[in-house]
């Protein structure tokens, strides 16, 4: 899936980052670099249906070493390559991670020391589905409590949870964040891939993992009500967000 990455890419870029990598299989890399010549790429082996191949630790060692923050998931696939990938980051990288969609999934399937192996911050940003499989309950479990559910989860795992959708919650477990900008027209594909990457890039800027995903969250919603106001909420897709983010940013800067 290379428009999520490339979304996730180009908001961090907007969102403030001076550099941004998208690290896809090789057999995507060109469609993520023609979109927006401002992403540096680097295309990991694949197999021949495309999908991530083992083992990628030597291809990725040096990366580990600079980079200041990990977002990882969208667009990253459920092959049990992705799986060790994200395994991998959260053993080796010892920086900011954010897990969002598909490393959801392959973080729901880790053991318990493997969940509570890392040492930084870590940031997750289910929808209410993703969140759902993390806990082991149903989604209306989650929705008759969203609050309770996700403080809880948090503090067991000493994340910062972003629990999507109408009034998103953002919690470490002490402190509970209820956002209040966006609208209906954000429930569009792509829309939470951008959030990932104006998080990801807040953190890499040195904000804490909660400060990053409340900021994130409402400048978010804040793009997408400036651009609710030229397009419609009906008429709004993601990749419109990217283009509001500089005038949210402003927003946002008369707001905090």
């Amino acid at each position: 899936m290379s428009g999520a990455v490339t979304l996730s890419s180009v908001a961090a870029l907007r969102s403030g980052s001076g550099l941004v990598t998208a690290v896809v299989p090789a057999s995507i890399q060109g469609i993520v670099a023609a979109f927006e010549p401002s992403i540096m790429t680097f295309g990991l082996k694949c197999d021949a249906e495309g999908q991530l191949s083992s083992p990628f630790e030597t291809q990725l060692t040096s990366f580990l070493k600079v980079w200041d923050t990990i977002g990882i998931g969208p667009g990253l696939g459920r092959s049990q390559s992705a799986s060790e990938l994200v395994r991998w980051v959260l053993e080796s990288f010892e920086g900011h991670v954010l897990l969002d969609a598909d490393a959801l999934f392959h973080y729901s399937l880790l053991d318990h020391t493997s969940r509570s192996c890392t040492t930084h911050s870590v940031v997750m940003t289910p929808h209410p589905g993703e969140f759902a499989r993390l806990v082991g309950q149903s989604v209306t479990a989650i929705e008759s409590d969203r609050v309770k559910w996700a403080a809880g989860y948090a503090s067991e795992h000493r994340a910062v949870i972003v629990l999507k959708g109408h009034r998103t919650i953002v919690t470490d477990g002490v402190t509970v964040y209820i956002n209040t900008s966006g609208n209906s027209g954000m429930a569009t594909g792509g829309s939470g891939d951008v959030l990932t990457g104006m998080i990801t890039s807040l953190l890499g800027q040195g904000m804490s993992a909660m400060d990053a995903a409340v900021l994130g969250v409402f400048a978010h919603g804040t793009a997408g009500d400036i651009a609710a106001r030229d397009l419609t909420e009906r008429g709004m897709i993601a990749s419109d967000l990217l283009k509001y983010l500089p005038a949210a940013w402003r927003e946002c800067g008369t707001s905090i």
